[in-house]
């Protein structure tokens, strides 16, 4: 009877400890990211790569780290192993609500009226044409719904909080970061040279770049390029679509729950119960924690709080990705193949037009300050 209940127990005291040593492995792992986010900018300086090594956000450190410790964990064969303390989801999701706070939906009433409604256009124009090519080129629905999310509203985050809503596989959501990252990079540079090149005023440029680049740093990058009222603006368009994010969640979690995953129309429709089940919850706190930070600083709260939070959020998302990289199969890529690559590469294509027409017409006689 002992010897039987040893046997027994041994595996699990072992599950525990591989489970401890994977997160012990994402943690340092982000260390890393965040030493290298802080120092590779000082190592470049003066150098030929200042402005590149500036301008690389931290998902690109945390992302090739994780790729190399599961190259790394692969050849050793611990990988599965300790893959159980990896805890892709818990990072992105606690992330995601930490996000919320940073969002002050105050903004969006008093200073995003021409922002508000561009970013309800521009969703709305490439989320459609992104999910109409994507079914031309028979993309799985879940990819192409993450693939839409991220290039129509703000790269990664949206496509995290899609992957929730619509059950994604993970090697899907590596994809689209990873597409997201490699988009986003050459597009720090490229629009503020054509802003300059089209001779754009500050409020246009800032629109077409808030609206354009998929991710919040990026925007920032490329805002700090074109100049600082160019800044201003891309930050409050990209708040706006970043305001939307739970929208979007709550909207595919409904499409794919009563359509997508329905085989017939006369299978009985899921009941509420089931939806619920489905439905992203940090979708929620993300929202609560919106109206939280848009209060405290409404009612004179220390600005240092919403910094504190910023910074543990990016430690979180940090660890997602190294999560990502340290899960990421090729299994999946090679599945999916060249589509989805020319899907967003369309996409792109349609989101650069289509921001600098509604950037021209909403703020072209915009004044910044």
């Amino acid at each position: 009877m002992t010897e039987q209940t040893t046997a027994t127990t041994r595996p699990q005291t072992s599950g525990v400890g591989y489970a401890v040593a994977g997160v012990l492995v994402v943690l340092a792992l982000g260390a890393v990211t965040r030493y290298l986010e802080a120092q590779v900018p000082q190592w470049a300086d003066g150098t030929a790569f200042e402005r590149v090594a500036k301008s690389i956000e931290f998902p690109v450190y945390a992302i090739a780290l994780g790729l190399l410790g599961n190259f790394v964990l692969s050849r050793l064969a611990l990988r599965d192993a300790l893959s159980r303390g990896f805890r892709t989801e818990f990072f992105i999701k606690t992330g995601l609500v930490l996000l919320g706070a940073s969002i002050n939906l105050k903004v969006l009433v008093t200073a995003a009226g021409p922002a508000i409604v561009q970013a309800l256009l521009l969703i709305s124009i490439v989320f459609g044409f992104t999910w109409w090519l994507g079914g031309v080129l028979r993309l799985e629905d879940k990819l192409r719904a993450l693939l839409a999310s991220a290039v129509s509203i703000c790269g990664v985050s949206a496509a995290i909080a899609a992957a929730g809503a619509v059950q994604a596989k993970r090697e899907q959501l590596a994809y689209a970061a990873s597409l997201v990252i490699a988009f986003a990079l050459p597009s720090i540079f490229l629009l503020p040279w054509l802003a300059d090149v089209f001779n754009l005023s500050d409020a246009v440029a800032g629109a077409w770049i808030g609206g354009n680049i998929d991710t919040t740093a990026a925007v920032a990058a490329a805002g700090a390029i074109a100049g600082e009222d160019a800044l201003q603006i891309a930050t409050i368009v990209k708040t706006t679509q970043n305001a939307l994010i739970g929208v979007v969640a709550i909207a595919l979690t409904a499409y794919f729950a009563l359509k997508v995953e329905r085989r017939s129309a006369a299978e009985a429709r899921p009941s509420l119960g089931q939806f619920w089940e489905r439905f992203p919850k940090f979708v929620l706190g993300f929202i609560a924690a919106s109206i939280v930070g848009t209060l405290y600083l409404a009612w004179g709260g220390d600005k240092s709080a919403i910094s504190t939070l910023n910074d543990l959020r990016t430690w979180f998302l940090i660890f997602a990705f190294v999560a990502i990289g340290l899960e990421f199969s090729l299994k999946g890529l090679r599945e999916a193949g060249w589509r989805p690559i020319a899907l967003f590469a369309s996409a792109t294509v349609v989101n650069i037009v289509a921001a600098l027409g509604l950037a021209v017409v909403l703020f072209g006689n915009f004044q910044v300050g």
